[in-house]
């Protein structure tokens, strides 16, 4: 299981909010992609696939792919406004390693090695 702190489920119901929809839920997936390997995702979705692994939790519907939830097992998701920026922050627990940006990461099935810096680096 995810967790979705009250800070992120917030986040995601003002979005919803603001933009007008119903029965929509956070969509937690990885790709594979960025410096590290693998990137997280998130996107507001209504469509959600019978593999699909759903639950509630502080108010919100998350949904995540039978594969992702492989990785993400564990994961904490929080929403922070600091002085640099505002925004999801996602903690996982089966990462070994991540981008300096923290939007890239590799697990230890991963075999790959990281490559350099990612677009959201600086």
């Amino acid at each position: 299981m995810v967790t979705v702190t009250p800070a992120a489920a917030q986040a995601v119901n003002d979005l919803l909010a603001k933009r007008n929809l119903t029965g929509y839920g956070l969509r937690v997936f990885i790709s594979g992609g960025g410096c590290s390997g693998f990137q997280y995702g998130l996107a507001l979705e209504d469509q959600i696939r019978p593999s699909d692994i759903t639950y509630e939790m502080n108010g919100i519907q998350v949904v995540i792919d039978e594969v992702s939830i492989n990785y993400l097992r564990g994961a904490m998701i929080d929403y922070v406004d600091e002085l640099m920026g505002s925004g999801f922050k996602i903690t996982n627990p089966n990462a070994i390693s991540t981008c300096g940006c923290g939007q890239s990461f590799r697990t230890s099935d991963e075999q790959s090695s990281a490559g350099g810096g990612c677009s959201g680096c600086s």
